[in-house]
């Protein structure tokens, strides 16, 4: 079945909303990304207007930004540490904007959304 961003099928009394028409192109929404650590592998999937947009689905670098030296750098990913999003995340390895990863550089915080994106990018702590 087609994810599809529309209204609820269940009014607040729990009877059901009944339709009128069936689905439409312009709400088929998509899946998350959930981009886990491990080689990179990009989705590719096509939008209105014929654009292509590309998430990551998995990847094992990121583009590492230090304060310090005020450089950027490209590191390995070794692990997620920490999660805001989801404490389950950490468990099964899968980074959102905000989780901080562990680097060979050090503990760094992802910056950018890598689900819809097609890099990772970090800023050391």
């Amino acid at each position: 079945m087609v994810v599809v961003q529309d209204r609820s099928l269940r009014k607040p009394s729990g009877a059901r909303n009944t339709s009128t028409r069936t689905k439409r192109q312009h709400m088929v929404g998509s899946k998350a990304s959930l981009t886990g650590v491990s080689n990179a592998r990009v989705r590719v999937s096509r939008a209105r207007s014929g654009i292509v947009k590309q998430g990551l689905l998995s990847a094992n670098t990121a583009n590492v930004y230090d304060p310090k030296t005020k450089k950027h750098m490209k590191a390995k990913i070794l692990n997620v540490k920490e999660s805001s999003s989801n404490r389950n995340y950490v468990r099964r390895n899968i980074m959102t904007k905000g989780t901080i990863i562990e680097t060979e550089k050090g503990l760094a915080v992802v910056t950018n959304r890598p689900g819809q994106e097609k890099v990772i990018n970090a800023a050391l702590k």
